[in-house]
């Protein structure tokens, strides 16, 4: 059975910059998933948001938006918008483990809330022709929270439900709960995707002997550390490409000019590619002394010189010389 790759959205990190440039030099992600749109009770969608679903940012890829909120209206009114753009469906994030969105009841926080999820599906599909897909945790303190939000879940016509197979309490720590995705599969009538420390080839081909119904399968954190992943995937493959870190230095250099050019002043964009080296070292052959080296390329130049020397490195170590 062929596997359908996604790719998770990520507050910071997957904007249409990254996918337009993840898309283009490694490709491998049949569809990727917008960060989430947050209201904070104001009618308004911020000119980031704007940017990142605005068409002509997204040419080439297939990209579902996705909303982040516990209020109906304020999912009616992202559906709306995202519907005045041309979008067809609307991904709701019940995932997001971090304690200033659980403590307000949203993302994985609101997973202990079937009544509330109930209301807005409710409104959702009264008012609107949205096609709505869910992304979730198992739950935000236990993993049964899930199970006993299925029967809602089933009463409506979703797309999908894209589980993350860990709770929120957990944030990224700790192993993930197969046994616990395991059980979800009997539990619902909706059709489940994957999602949950998918990072290498020998990972998801682990998850996908495990579980041989699912062929949907959502890849976060691990496709930022290692942008060839999906189309390593998708060749059945552990090799490299020969030129891999040329590949790469295309791809780092398309995103640092990008969003040289977007953020003002040396600091953004220096913190911008911290966040990014954080994963893009895991894949170096010396994670600590990478990270390292960007943390302590105090200008651009610094920077720049920091990266070629990374790179010049690694292919040293590729090549076996």
């Amino acid at each position: 059975m062929a596997a359908t790759l996604l790719s998770s959205p990520l507050q910071g990190f997957t904007d249409f910059r990254f996918r337009n440039a993840l898309n283009h030099f490694f490709g491998g992600i049949d569809t990727f998933y917008a960060p989430y749109i947050r209201l904070n009770g104001k009618m308004v969608i911020k000119p980031a948001y704007q940017r990142d679903l605005a068409l002509e940012n997204n040419t080439t890829l297939e990209v579902i938006p996705q909303v982040i909120t516990n209020d109906p209206d304020e999912f009616l009114f992202v559906a709306k918008y995202v519907q005045s753009l041309g979008y067809k469906e609307l991904n709701w994030n019940l995932g997001c483990p971090y304690p200033m969105v659980t403590k307000s009841g949203m993302g994985s926080g609101l997973i202990c809330n079937p009544s509330r999820i109930d209301e807005v599906l409710d409104k959702a599909h009264k008012e609107t022709d949205i096609l709505v897909s869910m992304k979730m945790r198992m739950g935000y303190e236990n993993a049964e929270e899930i199970l006993d939000a299925f029967p809602i879940l089933d009463q409506y016509p979703l797309k999908n439900i894209a589980i993350h197979a860990r709770i929120g309490k957990q944030l990224y720590k700790g192993a993930v709960n197969l046994d616990a995705f395991e059980k979800c599969i009997s539990s619902t009538k909706h059709k489940l995707y994957y999602n949950g420390d998918i990072t290498s080839v020998e990972a998801f081909r682990a998850i996908q002997e495990r579980f041989p119904s699912i062929d949907h399968f959502m890849i976060g954190r691990g496709l930022i550390a290692d942008p060839f992943l999906p189309s390593m995937i998708k060749n059945n493959t552990t090799v490299y490409p020969e030129n891999r870190w040329a590949i790469f230095s295309e791809f780092h250099d398309t995103i640092y000019r990008q969003y040289d050019e977007f953020l003002s002043g040396p600091t953004p964009i220096k913190m911008k590619m911290q966040g990014f080296w954080e994963y893009f070292s895991q894949s170096t052959s010396n994670p600590q002394k990478t990270f390292k080296a960007i943390k302590k390329a105090s200008n651009p130049t610094k920077y720049q010189h920091a990266v070629r020397e990374i790179i010049n490195s690694e292919t040293r170590i590729q090549l076996g010389l």
